[in-house]
């Protein structure tokens, strides 16, 4: 999924398309667009650990490519003189960030949400005034989640002794402790500085520094009067590196989305222009836009550690100004997993959005998710099994990779302060593999680290990282609740349905034996439409070209 060609904007899930049919209409005739002027490019020196190259396998194939890079098809594999990326003037810290942890709204009341940022195990819970509040996800005592606790009079307790802790992490109970003892000091769980902007929960990582709202991401289009938006919660099976190179890559949407939202068409895939007009220690913003419509330019701008927006603004043929925004926030999750926090918006509203129902506009999405979901995957195992850096292994064309080209030089200039990384020219693996996480011991462990709180381990969707019911209802309480509703509805209808057939058997007439049948085959068809429903909703998506 990413920002596309199609205009006036991005071609996006349904679920955006339809927040924003009238404006694209509008958009098409607009009679000037309002993109204003970016900053001047930072200056600074490349850091980070620089790749000395492969085997004569690798020397070799870069030499066979020199003469398409001469005819300006591919981007260079070096780095031209190091000129517009040179902006790291000091030493990134992952840590020294704010970070997308979830949508405000989908936190639940009455339970404790187990979350990670790359390797760091987080609880996020509402303390009994609403609250939220963040920790460890490690009990000081023996070490078991609190995440698997129970909140109690507004209070996160430990399940494994009872152990209770209060919103800032101070252990206030202990129910083994003689009379009289009091509670050791020591006993309290790490706390970490959480905030509510915007609708979306961030958390501050930082060790040593208090929190720097500086930092702190704000969208301008949220404040803005009649901005409406469509919010989801993903999580996905691949790292975050591997999902922001896939939202800031508009060339493959019509390609894998085609036909998914009804303007995606593989016909439209053309070669793109780009404008790079920043590139700072935090980041790079420009310019893209389809050859075939040079006039309709997006603002691409993508913000450290892990922020992403796609942005139109434009005039209508009323002469209004409208804004037409995508916000992707991707959380590393640990190896081979991200959460993303997926935001469109619009100051102007498709009539059919409000006709539909939520659930719909988010299997639409989770669709888009799973069409690009096997070969992103594919694309983080080979990075991880080949241990090269992306210039090795890529094959950027000016034409449609330069946001991907970027990104990867990028962290080129903040990966040493990461982790793991794997950037253009450098990379810094991850320590520990993956495979570790995924040991018989670790099994349920590493289940329970990231499993949410809705939801447990022993359901029929259990534990599968690709399986839509976990990737995004169990994280959603507009389509939980759906699945809950249809269901009962489904089985109240199939019970009529069968006793419908019961009272046709027991009828006296013909006349009212074919009434029953018929209402018991009218029933029966609603138990099957609500049973479609439910499987829409938790079912992946499935190309035709590989369905049984």
């Amino acid at each position: 999924m990413g920002p596309s060609t199609m205009a006036p904007a991005a071609t996006v899930p349904l679920s955006s398309l339809l927040l924003l049919r009238l404006s694209s209409a509008a958009a098409a005739a607009a009679p000037r667009l309002r993109n204003p002027a970016a900053t001047a490019a930072a200056a600074g020196a490349v850091r980070g650990v620089r790749w000395a190259g492969g085997g004569g396998r690798s020397r070799s194939r870069r030499r066979c490519r020199a003469a398409v890079v001469e005819d300006g098809v591919l981007l260079p594999k070096e780095e031209e003189e190091e000129a517009g990326a040179a902006a790291a003037a000091g030493r990134y810290d992952w840590k020294e960030e704010w970070y997308p942890l979830y949508l405000a709204k989908e936190v639940p009341d009455d339970a404790a949400l187990p979350l990670t940022v790359f390797d760091r195990q987080l609880v996020l819970w509402r303390d009994g005034d609403g609250v939220l509040r963040c920790h460890e996800d490690r009990c000081p005592h023996r070490l078991a989640k609190l995440s698997e606790g129970q909140i109690v009079d507004g209070k996160l307790e430990c399940l494994y002794h009872g152990w209770q802790f209060d919103g800032e992490g101070k252990c206030v109970k202990i129910p083994q402790l003689p009379e009289g003892a009091k509670i050791p000091r020591s006993a309290c769980a790490r706390n970490y500085e959480v905030r509510d902007s915007q609708g979306v929960v961030w958390v501050w990582m930082s060790d040593a520094n208090p929190p720097d709202d500086r930092k702190l991401p704000w969208f301008e289009p949220y404040a803005r009067e009649g901005f409406t938006d469509l919010s989801t919660v993903h999580e996905l099976p691949y790292d975050h590196s591997i999902l922001l190179e896939n939202l800031m890559d508009p060339a493959h949407v019509p390609i894998s989305h085609d036909r998914t939202d009804w303007t995606a068409k593989r016909e439209d895939a053309q070669a793109l222009f780009f404008d790079v007009t920043e590139r700072t220690a935090r980041g790079f913003a420009g310019y893209w836009g389809r050859t075939r419509t040079p006039h309709l330019r997006n603002l691409l701008r993508f913000e450290a550690p892990c922020v992403l927006t796609n942005t139109l603004e434009y005039t209508d043929k009323d002469g209004k100004d409208q804004c037409f925004s995508a916000h992707f926030l991707c959380r590393p999750a640990g190896q081979g997993k991200s959460m993303l926090v997926v935001r469109f918006g619009s100051t102007v509203r498709s009539p059919i959005a409000k006709v539909l129902p939520p659930w719909y506009l988010h299997q639409n999405a989770c669709k888009v998710f799973e069409q690009d979901m096997g070969f992103l995957s594919s694309q983080n195992e080979v990075l991880l099994r080949e241990k090269v850096p992306t210039r090795e292994l890529y094959l950027n064309l000016r034409s449609s990779d330069t946001w991907v080209a970027e990104y990867r030089k990028w962290m080129d200039r903040a990966g040493h302060g990461m982790p793991y990384y794997f950037g253009h020219s450098s990379l810094a693996p991850p320590p520990v593999p993956a495979v570790v996480e995924q040991a018989p011991a670790g099994a349920v462990a590493g289940i329970s680290a990231s499993f949410p709180a809705k939801g447990g381990v022993g359901t029929v969707h259990a534990p599968n990282p690709t399986n839509r019911y976990f990737r995004h209802v169990v994280h959603c309480k507009g389509c939980r609740a759906s699945v809950k509703n249809y269901t009962s509805l489904k089985n109240a209808f199939a019970v009529l349905a069968a006793a419908a057939v019961a009272a046709s058997i027991l009828a006296a007439t013909r006349q009212w034996k074919a009434v029953l049948l018929a209402a018991s085959a009218v029933l029966a068809a609603a138990s099957y439409a609500c049973d479609a429903v439910v499987s829409l909703i938790t079912t992946n998506f499935i190309r035709t070209h590989r369905r049984l």
